[in-house]
């Protein structure tokens, strides 16, 4: 069993940063793809960035060049940075673990709310 754990949302205004984390339960980096989605209030879970075991990066459209996903392995921490937030950005943000070989074994966090407002 995998946990993940987020920390880091909150209120920002926009074209403001914020960093995430997400903290696992044990050293998965070598067997797990990493993954940020979010959810705004009325819409679908999305995909926001993706970072696999061999350290290759996937993004959203709507967030490349702002965001940067990356980890931390003697942190077992993976972050998720924004920068020059924009209202659209806020939802509800979620941490991913994917088992490499086998889809199935998907684990989430419990969600960060990030809120971009003046």
């Amino acid at each position: 069993q995998v946990q993940l754990v987020e920390s880091g949302g909150g209120l920002v205004q926009p074209g403001g940063s914020l960093r995430l984390s997400c903290t696992t339960s044990g050293s998965i980096f070598s067997i797990y793809a990493m993954g940020w989605y979010r959810q705004a209030p009325g819409k679908q879970r999305e995909l926001v960035a993706t970072l696999t075991s061999g350290g290759s990066t996937n993004y959203a459209d709507s967030v490349k060049g702002r965001f940067t996903i990356s980890r931390d392995n003697a942190k077992n921490t993976v972050y998720l940075q924004m920068n020059s937030l924009k209202p659209e950005d806020t939802a509800v943000y979620y941490c991913n673990a994917e088992h490499k070989r086998n889809p199935l074994l998907s684990y989430w966090g419990q969600g960060t709310q990030v809120t971009v407002s003046s």
